[in-house]
């Protein structure tokens, strides 16, 4: 018996094709009938995620993760949901120490037909202690962040900041505060976007790591602000 290729990392037509017949046929019969075609689809997903475990692997210390730990199941929770539609219309997988649960700021990619797939990372639906943290740190040394957010390659590769701002000052800031705009977001989340064409591309996954590689040290900060930070004597 002749033994199964091995996937390349890279995503296909047919698992773009899959995506969105299933956006179609959200139902479990649908599902079933086509679940070769899913397990193709989760095949290739299950190679790049492999391919950019092992490009982070230099520079991101990963140790013990593994391919099933960092990605997202198909199916959704309906249990409190109005939309009972049992099927997720994209795959998705992140990257932190251990996989998806790390509990850390870690690497997200999302993949959706329709020029919907992008790499990100950042602060997103924060506790209300780590906002604080943020808040503390932007008003007290701002500068750090901002050499981040702000160096060229960063604003080249990841363009806009997604998340809720407050339209109000927070509490405890004057509003003519010099960082006003960094303090008043809730969030602070960059994405970057790829077309159906670039999800396509060969080297796909080679174009998540450099993803990575651009936005980590703003996920180090976050991490060690949110996280590693010690109680005195500490500032970043």
């Amino acid at each position: 018996m002749k033994a199964k290729p091995t996937p390349k990392a890279a995503f296909t037509a047919p698992t773009l094709a899959f995506m969105r017949d299933l956006v179609k046929n959200n139902n479990r019969e649908w599902f079933h009938e086509n679940r070769p075609r899913y397990d193709a689809a989760k095949a290739e997903l299950c190679a790049v995620v492999e391919r950019v475990l092992t490009g982070l692997s230099p520079f991101e210390p990963l140790a013990n993760t593994a391919v099933k730990d960092c990605i997202f199941r198909i199916n959704r929770d309906i249990r409190f949901a109005k939309d009972k539609a049992p099927y997720k219309s994209n795959l998705a997988f992140a990257i932190g120490p251990g996989g998806r649960h790390s509990g850390r700021i870690d690497y997200y990619v999302h993949i959706q037909p329709g020029n919907q797939s992008f790499v990100g990372a950042g602060m997103w639906n924060p506790t209300p202690a780590n906002l604080a943290k943020f808040r503390q740190e932007v008003d007290y040394n701002a500068a750090e962040l901002k050499n981040i957010i702000e160096a060229d390659a960063f604003k080249t590769y990841f363009p806009e900041a997604s998340g809720e701002v407050m339209k109000t000052t927070p509490k405890g800031y004057p509003a003519d505060h010099p960082e006003i705009d960094l303090l008043r977001r809730k969030e602070l989340f960059f994405m970057h976007r790829f077309t159906d064409k670039d999800v396509l591309k060969a080297n796909f996954a080679d174009d998540i790591i450099q993803g990575c590689r651009i936005i980590k040290p703003y996920c180090d900060l976050l991490n060690y602000l949110f996280f590693d930070e010690k109680e005195e004597g500490v500032t970043l």
